[in-house]
C-alpha cells in the first residue's frame, strides 16, 4: 500500500494535459504522478526534466530502457523494473533479451556497446557509485558524448524514480503488472502492492 496517498486525478484539473500525454505514450499515469501533485511545482518539474530526457535522442529509445531496467535493478526497485521492461518491449527489444537483461554481460544477444552502456547502468546506481575511467573510456568508444549524456541522464532520472517510488511505496499499475508477471513469473508482483 503506498505510503502517501495520490491525489484522484479527477482532482487535478489543471494536470490533465500532461496525464493526456503521458497515457497516450504510455497507456496509463504512473501512480507516483499524483503523488507528486502534493507537492507544488513538483510534478510540473519532474515531468519537464523526464521529458527533456526521454526526448533527447541521441540513444535509441529500447536502449534507453534497458538502461533504466538496469539501473533499477542494481537499485532494487522492482516498480521501475516492471515499467521499464515493459517499455523496452514496446519499443522493440526482443522479450527474451529484457528477461536476460541482468545477464548482458555474458548473453551473445547484447552487443559490446550494448554491454559497455549496461555495465555503467548497473554500477552507476549503486552506492557508493561504482563507474570506473576504464569503463567510461569503453563507452568513449562506442557513443557520441552526446549519447553518453543521455546514457547518465538516463541513469540518474531512474535514481530518482527509484528512490521516490521505493520510498513512497508506490502501487504497481495493472499494465507493467501484467507484463512483469507474464515475463517474469510469479516473484511477488500483485496488483495494488508495491512491486
Amino acid at each position: 500500500m503506498a505510503r502517501v496517498e495520490p491525489i484522484p486525478r479527477e482532482d487535478l484539473p489543471q494536470h490533465e494535459p500532461m496525464f493526456q500525454m503521458v497515457e497516450q505514450a504510455m497507456g496509463f499515469v504512473p501512480s507516483s504522478m499524483p503523488t507528486m501533485a502534493k507537492a507544488p511545482g513538483l510534478l510540473e518539474a519532474f515531468s519537464g526534466l523526464a521529458g527533456t530526457i526521454t526526448r533527447m535522442g541521441e540513444i535509441d529509445r529500447g536502449l534507453g530502457q534497458m538502461i533504466a531496467n538496469v539501473a533499477s535493478h542494481s537499485a532494487g526497485c522492482r516498480y521501475c523494473q516492471a515499467h521499464t521492461a515493459a517499455h523496452a518491449s514496446e519499443a522493440g527489444v526482443d522479450d527474451e533479451k529484457i528477461a536476460n537483461v541482468w545477464e548482458f554481460e555474458t548473453d551473445d544477444r547484447f552487443s559490446d556497446a550494448e554491454r559497455a552502456a549496461l555495465r555503467v547502468a548497473r554500477d552507476a546506481a549503486e552506492v557508493p557509485n561504482a563507474v570506473t575511467d576504464e569503463q567510461f573510456a569503453e563507452l568513449h568508444t562506442h557513443y557520441t558524448e552526446g549519447q553518453i549524456v543521455q546514457i547518465v541522464a538516463t541513469i540518474s532520472l531512474f535514481g530518482y524514480l527509484n528512490r521516490w517510488n521505493d520510498t513512497m511505496a508506490t502501487t504497481l499499475e495493472a499494465e507493467p503488472l501484467a507484463f512483469a508477471t507474464e515475463h517474469f513469473g510469479d516473484k511477488g508482483w500483485a496488483v495494488g502492492k508495491h512491486a
